[in-house]
Parts: C-alpha cells; sequence; structure tokens
C-alpha cells in the first residue's frame, strides 16, 4: 500500500527470559472445572492500527476479516447504458449516447493502427465513460481489465493540443491495451492461467513506467496532427536542465528527487522510446524487447537485459545517447535565439529547492498576484511587487488549475474541486473568489462543472466554462457575487470554449475556439453575443489570449517553443513579443497598458518576469526549428501508413451502433484473478478468486488460506455492495486451530478444533473536503458471530472463543481533519483526528463482553521546515466479564499488549527529514531521503484497585529508496526502542512503505 505503514517487530532476545506479566494484566484464565489449568494459544489477537486517514476497520475479536476496500462510484440513480462494436464494449452514463456511439467507432478506427508498432492488435476490451466529474484524466488497468475515459474537456492547452479530448484518450489510452495485451505469452501467460489478470500484473512489475506512458505519448503523436510529443512545453523542463546543465543519472531520472526538478515518465519515456524507434533498423523494435522479456521475465533488471540482447544497449546507454542527443540539438537552438529583456520579479524562493511562480495577473499598476507552488509548498497565492518582498495572501485547496488564474477589481478569482461526499466519481469544479483588500473568501455558486473562470476588470462579472455531463460546451457569464449565470452564449455546433480573457473595455472578450481543422482565435461580445474571428482555425496550439487596445496577445508554438505573440486586429499581422531560452507563457497586460508580465521555465522553476509594451521593436515571428523526434517518429510508424498521419476531429463513418441498458447487478461476477490472489488486506497471497464489476459496485473473494503458524486451513468469501448510499459487507470465514493445553488426565497436549465466523454490516465513507484541510468521515455498525466445534479445552484464555458462542455488536465512528501536505512534509502539519468504537454482546445466549473506546490525535508543525509534530491519547473501558476484545486504540510501540479493565495511552512523537540525497549503489540501489522520528508512548493500565504505568521510547531512522530501478520507492528503516515493561533496549526493523 503505498501510503500504509507495516511494522515488522523483531523477537526478544535470547539468553536472557522474559518477564511474565502480573496474573491480572494477563489474559486471564477461565476455569470451567474444578482442574485450574492454563491454555496457551499459538496465536494472539493483533491490536488495531488506526490511520490519520481512512475508513472505519473493524477492530474486533481474534483474527477480524478484513473489509473489502471502497471504490469510486457514480451516484446510484444513474443510469448506464452500452454501445458494441467487435472489439469494444463502450459503458456510458444517461445522455451521453451521441459521444458514446462516436466514441465506440473511434476505438475501432484506431484497432489495428495504434498497436501496429507492436505487432499486436488488442483483446476485445470493456470502456467505462466517467462523465459525472469535471476531471480531465483516463487510465487502464487489469484489476478488473477496463479502461475509462474521464471526459471533461481540459483547459491545459498542453494536454489536448489540437485534439478533440476524446479522440486523444482513445489513441494514448488504447495504446496500454495492447502493451498489457503483450504479456499474453511465455512467462507472462503462465502468469495469467496461475492467477488471472493479477498474476499477469506481476509479470508486468518489470517494465518500467517511462516504457507504458512514453511509448504511449509516442503513438499519439505519431498517429494525430498534434499529440504531447509536438508541443513544446511537454518538454520544456527537460530542456531547462539540460541548458542550465543538470544532466542527471539515470537512477535520478527515473525515480525523481526531494529537491529537484525531474521530468516525470511520460517525458522521460517519450524521448528514450522515440529515440530507439528513430535509430533502430528493425521498425518494431519495442515489440521485439517486450516478446524476449515476457518469455522470462522474472529476474532483476531483466528488461534492461533484453534491450541489451535486442539493441546492445542498456536502459542506462540508452538514456546517456538520448540526453547527449537532445543537450546537443537543444543548445544549437539556444544559441541562435535572439532574447527579448525582461526584469524578475523579487520571490521568496530558495534556489535549491524546486519552487515554482506561475499565471502572473495584475492586481494593480504594481502589484502582481502569482499562484506559488512546487516540492516544498501546496499551491497558494502570494503577491509580487517591484522592490518589495513577497507577500503570501492565501493558501489554497484542491485547485483545479486550470492553467488560468484571474485578477480584476482587487479580486483574484479560481477554481477549486468538490467531491460529493459519498459518490468520489461525482466531482464539481466550484469558484473561490478572494478580495485581497478585506481577505474576504466567497464561493459564488455550488455544485457547478465549471472549468475555468475570469473576472472582469471592474471585477463584477465572470465568465465561465462548463462541460456538462453530456459533453456539451458552453460559456457563461455570472454574477460574481452571486454566482448567478447572466447569460449563456450560443454553441450550436458544440465547439469547446477555450481560455477565454476580457478585454480592458470589460465587454469584449477574447476566447480560443477548436473545430475541424484546429483551433481559431475570436473576440466575443458578451452584451449581444457577436463573435468575430480574428485568428481561423489551424493546426496551431494558440493559448492564453489576452486583449489590448488594437491587438490580441496570445502564446503559441509557432517559433518552437511558446511564446507571446500579437495579433494586430485592424491588419491581422502577427509579431513575436517575447523570445526567452525556454519559453513565455500566460501573458497579461498592466492596467495602464504600458507593461506585460509572464512567467518563464526555469530549472529551479518557472519565475515571474515583467517588460515595458513597446509594440514597434516586436519582430516577425521566426520559424521553427525541424521536430526531429516527432517527423521521423511519423515517417517510421506502421500505424500512419495505415491510417494516415492525422487523426480527423469530424464524425465517424460506419454503421449505427445500438444502445442498450447496462445493468450492474447482472455484470458483478466480473472475475479477474483466480488461483494465488492478494487478501483483502493486502498483506498476503491466497488460493481463490477474486471479482469486481467494471463499475467498482460490486466486490468479492472467495479463497482458501493456509496458517504458517498454528499449521491450520481457512476458508472465507467477502462480498461488498458499494452501489447504495450505505456500503454493504457480508463475510463469512470457516478453519481449523489448534493450539497446546492441559488435558484432564494431567499434562499438556497439543489439540485441534474448528471455528466459523460471521460478518455482517454496513460502513458510509463520506469526503467532507471544503478547503486545504482534507477531511473524512467514516461510520460503521457491524454484527459479528464467531462460533467453535470440538473445542478441547476445558479453560481458556479471555480472548479465545470456547465452546460457547460470541455475538458481538459493533459500532466504530472516525473522523480526521488534516492540512494538505506538500512533497517534501513527513507528516500533516496541523490537524486532528478522532475514533470512537463501542463493542458489545447483547443478546445473552453467548460470551458475554463490552467495550467503549475513543482516541485522538493532534498533528502541529514542528520546528524546521516539513518537520511534525503528533500527539495521540486514547482510553478504553472493558468490563471484566466472560470475553476480552483486543485493543481498541493505540498501543505503545514494543510493549506486550496488557488486557485490563480501563486503559489509557498517549503517545509524543516528532517527525523530520534528515537529508535529502542521491546516493546511487550502482544499478541495485538509489537513496532520495533519510528520515528520523523520535516518540514517546507511555500507557496506565487498571484493573480492580491495582495500577501500573509503563512506557516506550526511541527514535527510528528510516531511507526512502528504489531498488533495481523501479520508479516506485520503498521506505525501510531501524527502530531503537527502550520499554519499561522489559527494562530493555532492542533494535527492531522497520517496513514503512512498500510502495506498491
Amino acid at each position: 500500500m503505498r501510503n500504509g505503514k507495516t511494522y515488522i517487530r523483531s523477537n526478544p532476545p535470547t539468553g536472557r527470559p522474559a518477564p511474565k506479566p502480573p496474573v491480572w494484566f494477563r489474559a486471564v484464565q477461565v476455569v470451567s472445572s474444578g482442574i485450574p489449568t492454563v491454555c496457551i494459544p499459538v496465536k494472539f489477537p493483533l491490536r488495531t492500527l488506526w490511520p490519520a486517514l481512512g475508513l472505519a476497520v473493524l477492530p474486533a475479536a481474534a483474527s477480524a476479516q478484513t473489509l473489502l476496500p471502497v471504490e469510486q462510484q457514480v451516484p446510484a440513480s444513474v443510469r448506464w447504458y452500452e454501445v458494441r462494436t467487435p472489439h469494444f464494449r463502450v459503458v456510458y452514463p444517461a445522455g451521453f449516447e451521441e459521444r458514446a456511439r462516436r466514441t465506440a467507432a473511434r476505438l475501432e478506427q484506431v484497432h489495428e493502427p495504434a498497436g501496429a508498432s507492436l505487432g499486436l492488435a488488442g483483446r476485445p476490451i470493456t470502456v467505462v465513460l466517467q462523465a459525472r466529474n469535471t476531471i480531465g484524466n483516463g487510465f487502464v488497468t487489469l484489476l478488473p481489465r477496463h479502461s475509462e475515459f474521464y471526459t471533461t474537456f481540459p483547459q491545459d492547452p498542453f494536454l489536448p493540443g489540437t485534439l478533440d479530448w476524446l479522440d486523444q484518450l482513445t489513441v494514448h489510452e488504447y495504446r496500454h491495451v495492447v502493451q498489457f495485451d503483450k504479456a499474453h505469452q511465455g512467462i507472462g501467460q503462465l502468469g495469467y492461467l496461475l492467477g488471472g489478470y493479477g498474476g499477469l500484473g506481476l509479470t508486468t512489475l518489470g517494465v518500467p513506467d517511462w516504457f507504458a506512458e512514453g511509448d504511449a505519448v509516442g503513438t499519439e503523436t505519431a498517429l494525430t496532427r498534434s499529440g504531447r510529443g509536438r508541443i513544446p512545453n511537454f518538454d520544456a523542463y527537460f530542456r531547462a536542465n539540460l541548458l542550465a546543465g543538470r544532466q542527471y543519472s539515470y537512477a535520478k531520472a527515473v525515480a525523481g528527487s526531494f529537491r529537484d526538478n525531474v521530468p516525470n515518465h511520460y517525458v522521460l519515456g517519450y524521448f528514450l522510446t522515440t529515440r530507439l524507434k528513430r535509430t533502430a533498423p528493425e521498425l518494431g523494435v519495442w515489440g521485439t524487447v517486450l516478446n524476449r522479456y515476457y518469455r522470462f521475465p522474472v529476474y532483476p533488471l531483466s528488461f534492461s537485459d533484453k534491450l541489451r540482447r535486442t539493441t546492445g544497449l542498456r536502459t542506462d546507454d540508452l538514456y546517456r545517447q538520448t540526453v547527449r542527443e537532445l543537450d546537443s540539438l537543444w543548445r544549437v537552438e539556444a544559441a541562435n535565439r535572439p532574447l527579448t529583456p525582461a526584469t524578475e520579479l523579487p520571490v521568496a524562493a530558495s534556489e535549491k529547492v524546486f519552487t515554482e511562480y506561475q499565471l502572473p495577473q495584475y492586481l494593480d499598476d504594481n502589484t502582481v498576484v502569482a499562484l506559488k507552488s512546487g516540492l516544498g509548498h501546496t499551491p497558494r497565492l502570494v503577491a509580487l511587487r517591484r522592490g518589495q518582498p513577497e507577500r503570501e495572501l492565501l493558501v489554497l485547496g484542491l485547485h483545479h488549475n486550470p492553467e488560468q488564474l484571474s485578477a480584476g477589481g482587487g479580486k483574484v478569482a479560481w477554481l477549486e474541486f468538490r467531491y460529493n461526499a459519498r459518490w468520489q466519481q461525482q466531482v464539481y469544479s466550484e469558484l473561490r473568489v478572494l478580495d485581497v483588500a478585506t481577505g474576504r473568501l466567497s464561493r459564488p455558486g455550488r455544485r457547478t462543472r465549471y472549468t475555468t473562470a475570469v473576472l472582469s476588470p471592474d471585477g463584477r462579472r465572470l465568465l465561465a466554462v462548463s462541460t456538462d455531463s453530456s459533453y456539451r460546451h458552453r460559456l457563461h457569464l455570472l454574477d460574481t457575487e452571486t454566482g448567478r449565470v447572466l447569460r449563456t452564449f450560443d454553441n450550436p455546433q458544440n465547439q469547446p470554449y477555450l481560455h477565454p480573457r476580457f478585454a480592458p473595455d470589460g465587454r469584449t472578450a477574447a476566447v480560443v475556439r477548436l473545430e475541424t481543422e484546429g483551433k481559431r482565435l475570436e473576440l466575443l461580445d458578451t452584451e449581444n453575443g457577436q463573435a468575430r474571428v480574428v485568428l481561423p482555425a489551424a493546426n496551431d496550439n494558440i493559448s492564453q489570449p489576452q486583449p489590448g487596445p488594437d491587438y490580441v496577445l496570445f502564446t503559441s508554438p509557432r517559433s518552437g517553443q511558446e511564446e507571446v505573440y500579437a495579433v494586430r486586429l485592424s491588419t491581422g499581422e502577427i509579431r513575436q513579443v517575447t523570445s526567452r531560452p525556454v519559453g513565455s507563457y500566460h501573458p497579461a497586460l498592466s492596467p495602464d497598458g504600458q507593461r506585460l508580465v509572464f512567467h518563464e521555465i526555469r530549472a529551479q522553476g518557472s519565475r515571474v518576469l515583467e517588460m515595458p509594451l513597446q509594440p514597434q521593436q516586436w519582430l516577425p515571428p521566426t520559424a521553427p526549428a525541424p521536430n526531429r523526434y516527432a517527423d521521423e517518429l511519423t515517417a517510421r510508424e506502421p500505424g500512419a501508413r495505415t491510417m494516415g498521419p492525422v487523426l480527423p476531429q469530424d464524425s465517424v463513418s460506419g454503421p449505427v451502433l445500438v444502445a442498450r441498458r447496462y445493468r450492474r447487478l447482472p455484470h458483478a461476477p466480473n472475475l479477474y484473478g483466480w488461483g494465488l490472489v492478494q487478501s483483502p488486506s493486502g498483506n498476503g497471497l491466497n488460493l481463490g478468486i477474486r471479482a469486481q464489476d467494471v463499475l467498482s459496485t460490486t466486490q468479492a473473494i472467495a479463497s482458501v488460506g493456509f496458517d504458517g503458524v498454528e499449521r491450520t486451513g481457512r476458508v472465507f468469501a467477502d462480498v461488498s455492495y458499494q452501489g447504495l448510499w450505505p456500503v454493504l459487507d457480508v463475510g463469512v470465514e470457516h478453519g481449523g486451530r489448534r493450539a497446546i493445553g492441559s488435558v484432564p488426565t494431567g499434562g499438556a497436549a497439543e489439540r485441534n478444533w474448528q471455528y466459523t465466523r460471521l460478518q455482517v454490516g454496513s460502513r458510509l465513507p463520506l469526503v467532507l473536503t471544503r478547503s486545504r484541510m482534507l477531511t473524512s468521515l467514516s461510520v460503521g455498525a457491524y454484527y459479528q458471530l464467531e462460533q467453535t466445534r470440538n473445542y478441547p479445552f476445558t479453560t481458556r484464555y479471555l480472548s479465545e472463543v470456547g465452546s460457547r458462542p460470541l455475538h458481538v455488536l459493533l459500532g466504530t465512528v472516525s473522523f480526521a481533519r488534516t492540512l494538505r501536505q506538500s512533497y517534501r512534509d513527513v507528516a500533516p502539519r496541523w490537524g486532528q483526528s478522532v475514533a470512537l468504537t463501542l463493542r458489545d454482546t447483547p443478546f445473552g445466549n453467548g460470551l458475554e463482553a463490552r467495550q467503549v473506546a475513543a482516541q485522538g490525535s493532534l498533528f502541529l508543525p514542528g520546528i524546521g521546515w516539513h518537520h511534525a509534530l503528533r500527539l495521540r491519547a486514547g482510553y478504553q473501558y472493558q468490563q471484566q466479564q466472560e470475553y476480552r476484545f483486543g485493543s481498541a486504540i493505540f498501543y505503545p510501540r514494543s510493549l506486550p499488549y496488557l488486557s485490563a479493565n480501563r486503559l489509557t495511552s498517549y503517545s509524543a512523537e516528532y517527525r523530520l527529514p534528515l537529508a535529502d540525497v542521491h546516493w546511487e549503489l550502482g544499478r541495485v540501489l538509489y537513496i532520495q531521503r533519510l528520515k528520523g522520528n523520535a516518540f514517546y508512548d507511555g500507557v496506565r493500565a487498571v484493573s480492580g484497585g491495582l495500577r501500573r504505568n509503563y512506557y516506550s521510547t526511541g527514535f527510528d531512522v528510516s531511507a526512502v529508496f528504489n531498488p533495481l530501478r523501479l520508479r516506485t520507492p520503498l521506505e525501510v528503516g531501524l527502530r531503537t526502542v527502550y520499554d519499561s515493561y522489559y527494562q530493555r533496549w532492542q533494535l527492531q526493523p522497520l517496513v514503512l512503505n512498500v510502495g506498491f
């Protein structure tokens, strides 16, 4: 689990007998005959671990079953439909039929061309269109095997380029389908036969992430007229690093850094995969590499070895050659580029840690507001002023980041995501408006789906773009105070609106439109709705227009990188305004029209620059250098010759696809794993089957397991239906137990017995985040039954179920509210959490027990940056009855659990980063960070008139590292701890994050 923590505890050192706990603190014997004997179970109950953020768990009796995870769904009221083609089933919500048919036909169109260079056409697959959120994204997964398209058209101009968003997703995501299907051979096919898609997925772990994403970006570039390989912003940070002399090692390029910006695996992978496609004699070279890998993939660095066997190059060699070539190309381009002068506005960022200042806008003629973010900062608004220090205005919540910040009339406007409390696929995008002078933050409008919004110069109105759940694109004129829609502009051809911006007159607005031929720039009169075309549609990725007196500024990559241009309204003449080392972005005019502000990309993070507006010095546009990678890639792409280099955006032709209802329950038995399957807790393998429908409504597992400690088997089945407001869970387990205990004839003997457990109940997981504080609430209620058969002992421990059944009602409530963390934070620097538990046996026909527990945490900032302090306290009351539950509160580290009537626990821990490093041990190990944690835990136990206090204290040191060139980090360490119970120091290994 990526953010979960698992602690491995070492055994007590041999040579010194551990002292026994006092009798009244032990799991007390229950004598059912006249002979006071002791039953010694081999297996003891586990303590419950409560995370700071998470759902209610079941701290029930020994070995309680683990609940299946809650997945993201849309509201239960949404009706689903499907259309089918020979190779695809497209599932979509009501109202999306037109685009679903078009997407299905487009998928069929790319079926063969998108897999040609890998020598494979993908197997039939289901594609789910998620139209109820405001996120633009997509993915392919094997668990269960399907793909999902998040259909909201993104405002980010550097993602779809000049393509329709669903066309972009079709090409990119289908390439991932083909990549996964390449695994059906050799050892990969054996993994599939033994473990289903889970087993197949295990064999793909050795394929680098950079290959999967880079190859898909290359496919979208080769098969379409756009694609990220043709968009200079895609590699801008890579160029900035190389031009600044930052040629990172391959290990750092793959794994990342806590200090420096390392271009992600999309960028790295595009250049690595494309260079080999360009230079290798064999057109399908990567298909050959994958064929060899999947024949026998399971050994360290096997992908690199199969690359070497095919091309003579290891992954390290390919990286070095690619970086050397790119460095040479980009330096030649930079040397031939004249620079326009500009003045940098002062900021407070350290040059040692990557920090961004982006999206600048004028508050007045002398003050600029910008978005600050980076490795050490969550997004926040700052005010920059010439000759004055940076001033922080507000820390943002879940910033939508539509590549556009807006200011006007002393106000700043932006968008933030807002999740439906229960349905995590129902995501809204709501306005936030800050009055800078008063500090008042307003939220005009509720449950809106805006993708961008800009203020008028007087701050009284807003222009906002939305894409609804039917893929209808609209431009709205809003009232800033109330969010009321004043006007919605006609869009009969349903062409997307991109990057609107008011002119200084407050009436005219510039906006980019996407049509079949590409992007066009137009001026819109917001009073009468009349539009005037300024630049006709072309395959030019224009964006971020800014109207001026007799011209419109905009950014475009027509010179080979994004720069600011101006088109004169009177003549249509285009001039280049800026020319900077790695491009210029987001131009904004000062209110007096005398200056221009923009941000440029640098290796240490974007910075805000200002320059005077001098139209007489604007130059004719420069011709771009050839895009060697994209052009040569397209020329050698087999699929491009079949389909053509440009994927058109007009309606696709073909037979009319028939739509039909798609009902969730009949599709619930969607088997995706068999044989060796992962347990619901994620921490073990069992022999069985797992199922989950593609809408994540129903999950089920049925397995056979084996306890290596007691050498006993078990069978269990769990089902979770998550399509209603409450999640419904049911689980049943039957197995054997083995223990050593006394027998009536005297002495001790090993005996076996059987148990059956039933668990039925419901939970309600809610996400209540409204700002920078991540907030969740979970409520759960469950009935549990445990009953034994052939129980052989006359006595038992209170934590064991004997011959009488155990009927338990469990209620849990957990709430957490923590500050959003930056990448460099080791823990939340502010927040609170609380958890309440009640367990009772009210039926009176079995064992009797009752437990009430509460615990809470307080997160506080530490002394240094990214340090954090956590204070915890818990109280548990348990009646001295026939049965004792395990602990429902946290318990001091390394102390044995002592069952008592009343437990009070407390803890303080201080977490901090010790060093951010880039240490390498050959190709085996790359260490990114060293972390520390000092802690003090205590417990007070009371039973009857007896009281005892114990504590443990110590220090953890851990390392975040990447083994064997994997991108996913792991974290392990050592704990030095002293506990007052055994009165000794111990050294224990820790596994804090297994990454996967």
